[in-house]
This record gives C-alpha cells, structure tokens and sequence, in this order.
C-alpha cells in the first residue's frame, strides 16, 4: 500500500504552508504525481468552564468565505509541543489559561493532500491570563453553553471540522 517518492519538486514556501509535487511509484507500478501540502500541524482546543459553557472565538475565514465560530485553535510554532502550543493559543484567543489541560486526541483534516495534523484538548480550571494576540487576528469571544453549541452544530452554525470532532468527542467523554 505504500507509495514510494521518486523525486520531488518544492514549489511554492508562505508562513503557513509550503507546496510540493512528488513524482511517486504506486503499489501497481505507476509512475504519478502528488501535490502535498506541508504543514507545521495545529492545536485546537475545547475550553469550558466551571459552568460548562465553552469558549468559542468568531472570526473571519478566506477559505470559506465567511466569519465562522469555532473552538479556539492555532499553529505548533517550531520545537512547541502541543500543550505549550494550546495553552498560549487559549491564552491569545480568549484571554483564559487553563488549570487543567486533557489531550483528546487527533485527527489529519485531509491527509490527500496536507501533512497537517490538529492535536484537540479540553481545557478545564480556567482563570483570566490574557497574552497579547497576532496582529492580524480579529477575534470575538462567545461563551456559549456546552448544549446549545452542540445544537448549533446541528443547525450548521458550527461547521468546521476541528469544532465539530472536539465538540462531539467532549460531549460524548461527558454523557451528553
């Protein structure tokens, strides 16, 4: 089942991603072509608090087209693990550190394509410890009830992937 890379050429290098062709033999023999996208990998996490209502940020997405609401999140800088990486995104996105930080798992949103990873988290015992955001980040806040966001997730308000997998694995750990 594994494809082997015959050569590969580097197309295209932004701050966020970079851009590869691979020339690949397939299991069969076939010489193909694979775009790849490379990716740092991200965290994303599901923030809640002593009330169970979860953090949520909205904010305004190119690839979409549209502000969106989703669960906090962000890129791995390099040699930053995960935690590190979610508690500093928390921190930027909502102005809240977590007491209590619980790896949830992982997922590759489109592994056809992008090396991107998201590492999920739910982040428990918050209390305020704002960080200064990125610049070209504008973000609003909403602290929505764990049950109303999982009817907004019915209702196709909340529609990106690493919202929907976290949201739905936090209320399910929960019973709900």
């Amino acid at each position: 089942m594994q494809e082997t890379i015959l050569d590969t050429e580097h197309i295209y290098e932004g701050r966020v991603v970079k851009l590869d062709v691979h020339r690949v033999r397939t299991p069969g023999g076939q010489i193909m072509q694979r775009e790849v996208i490379q990716h740092q990998g991200a965290v994303a996490l599901v923030a809640l608090d002593d009330r169970q209502n979860v953090l949520l940020v909205r904010q305004y997405r190119i690839g979409a087209n549209q502000a969106m609401l989703e669960i906090p999140a962000g890129l791995l800088e390099p040699d930053e693990t995960p935690e590190t990486c979610a508690e500093r995104e928390l921190r930027e996105e909502t102005g809240y550190r977590p007491a209590h930080l619980e790896r949830l798992g992982g997922f590759y949103p489109t592994p056809g394509y992008t090396t991107e990873y998201i590492h999920l988290y739910l982040a428990t015992g918050l209390s305020e410890a704002r960080l200064d955001g990125d610049e070209d980040e504008f973000i609003e806040l909403e602290r929505i009830p764990l049950a109303e966001a999982l009817a907004l997730i019915e209702r196709g308000s909340i529609s990106d992937g690493k919202s929907l997998i976290a949201l739905l694995w936090v209320a399910r750990r929960l019973g709900l």
